[in-house]
C-alpha cells in the first residue's frame, strides 16, 4: 500500500514538474518573441506586480528575482540600455536606487501579461481536469473498502 502512495505521490510531482517546465519553456518563448529576454520579462514583472506601487528597489527585485543584489544591478543596467525601464535614486535616501518601467517596458509587459494569463488559465484548467481524475479512482477505492 505504501509504495503505491509513494508511485502514486512520484507521479503528480513528476508531472506538476513536467506542466511547471512546460510554462516556464512557453514564458521564455514569449519574452523573446516580443523582443526581451526573459531575464528582462522577470523584472519588468518584479518592478509592475511585486509591490503594489509599480516600483521597486534593488533589494526588493532581488528578493523577487531569488539573485544577489549585484546580479540584479547587471540586468537593471541591459534594461536601461534597451529602454525598458528607468533607475532614479531614492527620495529619502539617495543611496538607495529605484527602477520603474518606461512606457515602452509597460507596453510590452502588457502584451506578456495577457499571453501568459491566457496560458496560466490553460495549465489551471489542466490541473483541476487531473486533480478530479485522480480523486474519482480513490473514491470508489473508499466505497469498495
Amino acid at each position: 500500500m505504501k509504495a503505491e502512495k509513494d508511485k502514486e505521490m512520484m507521479r503528480e510531482l513528476a508531472w506538476f514538474r513536467y506542466t511547471l517546465r512546460r510554462f516556464l519553456r512557453f514564458s521564455e518563448k514569449a519574452a523573446r518573441a516580443c523582443g526581451v529576454t526573459p531575464q528582462q520579462h522577470q523584472l519588468m514583472l518584479g518592478i509592475a506586480g511585486h509591490t503594489e506601487n509599480g516600483r521597486a528597489t534593488i533589494s526588493e527585485l532581488a528578493e523577487f528575482l531569488q539573485e544577489r543584489n549585484n546580479s540584479v544591478v547587471g540586468l537593471v543596467e541591459r534594461a536601461v540600455d534597451s529602454g525598458l525601464v528607468r533607475r532614479s535614486a531614492g527620495k529619502t535616501d539617495r543611496r538607495q536606487v529605484v527602477v520603474t518601467l518606461t512606457p515602452r517596458g509597460e507596453e510590452i509587459l502588457s502584451t506578456l501579461t495577457h499571453l501568459h494569463h491566457d496560458e496560466v488559465r490553460r495549465l489551471r484548467a489542466g490541473f483541476l481536469r487531473n486533480q478530479m481524475r485522480d480523486e474519482k479512482p480513490s473514491r470508489a477505492r473508499r466505497k469498495s473498502a
